[in-house]
């Protein structure tokens, strides 16, 4: 079972195996977590990214880190779902979000991972039921990576993932 904790900061400065990315379908960059790491991995990430779009809301795919610091080798892409009131599966989408992730971490040998909060910021999803979610998928993933951190950019986000985890 893996080691899971919670920790505040920039995701593109973590020591760990594989970064996370809140990503768009596109895979070519956007705002928040996915603007900071298309631009701490540099414009190979956006060119590599395109390539494989486009990602469905609930998958994953894996690109190198490329200009990201050691120890990160890859860049895991999400695509979280558009917060839409809760009636069309948006925490079913969010579950398969880690889940793949994590599957996805596997496939490449990962066994560090770190998370944003996904979908909280301009899609919308409830950040108190979002942490909820992403602990008790992670907690239930079937993975050999070995430390999932969780990482919150600001403290009301860091207060709800560490609550979550508590539970």
């Amino acid at each position: 079972m893996a080691q899971v904790e919670v920790v505040r900061g920039d995701i593109t400065r973590e020591q760990v195996d594989a970064i996370v990315n809140a990503a768009n379908s596109s895979l070519r960059g956007g705002g928040g977590v996915d603007g900071a790491i298309h631009w701490a991995a540099g414009p190979r990430l956006k060119e590599a990214g395109a390539a494989l779009a486009p990602c469905h809301p609930g998958d994953a795919v894996a690109t190198p880190a490329f200009d990201l610091d050691p120890p990160v080798r890859h860049v895991i892409h999400t695509v979280g779902p558009v917060w839409k009131g809760g009636t069309r599966d948006e925490v079913a989408v969010l579950a398969s979000c880690y889940r793949r992730s994590l599957e996805v971490a596997d496939s490449v040998g990962a066994r560090s991972v770190a998370f944003p909060a996904i979908s909280t910021g301009i899609f919308g999803f409830p950040p108190d039921q979002a942490a909820r979610v992403a602990v008790d998928t992670v907690r239930a993933a079937d993975t050999r990576v070995e430390l999932i951190r969780l990482v919150a950019f600001d403290r009301p986000t860091y207060d709800l993932l560490t609550a979550a985890l508590a539970t």
